[in-house]
């Protein structure tokens, strides 16, 4: 795990892009902003990348060792920070707790209008990353994982669809919204490059074949 975050610099410049909202009640009224990840072709090159191997055991993991939600700014933690920016029109409170807004979910299509609706879901969830390399890790580095803003690894989700993937990987589990899969493979691959996590075989041949229609 040495040297990953130097390692990956190059990614970093991925900026957030924040989608425009449209006026009509018809349309979505609140567009995910997760992090723009890398396109299909840089993400088809680094998933070539990727270290193959069977995936690693569960033996030891614990959320706990990925601490989160950690204090951003202020009041604000991880998921205050993540549902305000995926959602339109929210409205905190003096702790930071989102009291009003509406999200789009981008996995299912549905829209909500309270917070208790949404999970932060990892797009490569904690589980997953343990058995892909993270084991090794120290609890700064997996914290940072945990919390990571900067890297399409966050995204605001209907909480019972957040619950159903799980720790799945993109060979268990996809988004039911097919129009997503592509940004949701990119995503997938960006994380799992800048960390520097293995994938399992099936792992990698769900990602080629949703990359390969990109």
């Amino acid at each position: 795990m040495s040297g990953v975050y130097a390692r990956r610099l190059a990614v970093v410049a991925a900026s957030a892009a924040f989608a425009a909202t449209s006026a009509l009640l018809t349309a979505p009224t609140a567009q995910a902003a997760m992090p723009t990840p890398v396109s299909a072709s840089t993400a088809r090159s680094y998933l070539s990348d990727l270290t193959v191997s069977p995936e690693g055991s569960s033996s030891g993991y614990s959320r706990d060792k990925f601490p989160h939600w950690i204090t951003q700014s202020g009041a604000c933690n991880t998921r205050e920070v993540v549902l305000e920016r995926d959602g339109t029109n929210v409205e905190q409170n003096s702790s930071c707790a989102a009291v009003s807004g509406r999200w789009y979910s981008e996995y299912d299509g549905a829209t909500w209008t309270a917070a208790s609706d949404l999970d932060i879901d990892h797009m490569v969830p904690l589980a997953e990353a343990w058995r892909s390399g993270a084991s090794s890790w120290t609890t700064a580095q997996r914290q940072a994982f945990a919390n990571d803003l900067t890297r399409p690894q966050l995204i605001a989700v209907t909480d019972n669809v957040n619950q159903s993937k799980g720790d799945k990987d993109p060979a268990d589990w996809l988004p039911s919204r097919t129009s997503y899969l592509c940004t949701y493979a990119r995503a997938w691959v960006h994380v799992k490059h800048y960390y520097d996590l293995k994938v399992d075989s099936a792992e990698k041949s769900a990602l080629q074949g949703i990359l390969n229609n990109c």
